[in-house]
């Protein structure tokens, strides 16, 4: 006699262990994050569940949601079961994850510290490939009145434009402004040109009676800032 082969669909599970009525019944806290994307992905394959391809995707990455945001859909649709529809789906709930933190962090932008700098600056340029320069703009409360990126390069570079940054300052009515560039390589040491760029822009601003306040060194998890090291 065949035996009837066993079904891993999440339908056939007991209504506890299914993650849409779990949620529905007792939260989206009390959800793993295996369970959260097996709602998003919505089935597994022939051989294992949603819950259990989720757990198998989160392994390759050490169960760190910013590693899982960082592959490319190529890399999700290696995984049997994902697809380029679901690898889509995964992908862009993560990006809307990262967009919701910087905007939380534009909510509070009033700059007290490095820390609120980094909380501002990660989302947007913690986990690049590339090197990019950006500007925030104070005003005399040391509010946020806008931040701009100045310039674009490559894996150990950008070149910036002191002429441009300080126009900008000027137009917005700035009175204070904090350097943010991030180091792809993952190092929080200042280069000799980190710190050259640094000293010219504080020079020519001064002439405007513009302060520059700060300049952090962003990674994926830390900082490196000028003003808490006395560099300033």
């Amino acid at each position: 006699m065949t035996k009837k082969p066993i079904s891993f669909s999440i339908k056939n599970w007991s209504q506890d262990d299914q993650p849409r009525e779990k949620l529905r019944d007792k939260g989206k806290s009390a959800l793993s994050d295996a369970e959260l994307i097996a709602i998003l992905i919505g089935s597994g394959n022939k051989e294992e569940s949603a819950v259990s391809l989720s757990k198998r995707i989160l392994a390759s990455v050490n169960y760190n949601l910013n590693a899982l945001g960082k592959l490319s859909l190529k890399q999700l649709i290696a995984f049997k079961g994902i697809g380029e529809a679901k690898a889509i789906t995964i992908a862009a709930a993560l990006e809307l994850g990262r967009r919701r933190r910087g905007n939380e962090a534009l909510e509070k932008s009033k700059i007290n510290s490095s820390v609120s700098v980094f909380e501002l600056m990660q989302p947007i340029i913690g986990e690049l490939p590339h090197e990019e320069f950006w500007i925030i703009y104070l005003n005399n409360s040391n509010k946020v009145i806008q931040k701009n990126q100045l310039s674009k390069g490559g894996i150990t570079g950008t070149l910036v434009d002191i002429r441009l940054a300080l126009k900008t300052a000027l137009e917005v009515g700035a009175v204070g402004l904090i350097l943010v560039h991030n180091h792809p390589s993952g190092t929080l040491k200042p280069s000799e040109a980190d710190k050259n760029l640094t000293q010219k822009l504080k020079v020519a601003a001064q002439s405007l009676d513009i302060k520059i306040l700060d300049h952090l060194i962003i990674t994926e998890n830390s900082y490196f800032s000028f003003a808490d090291e006395s560099l300033m």
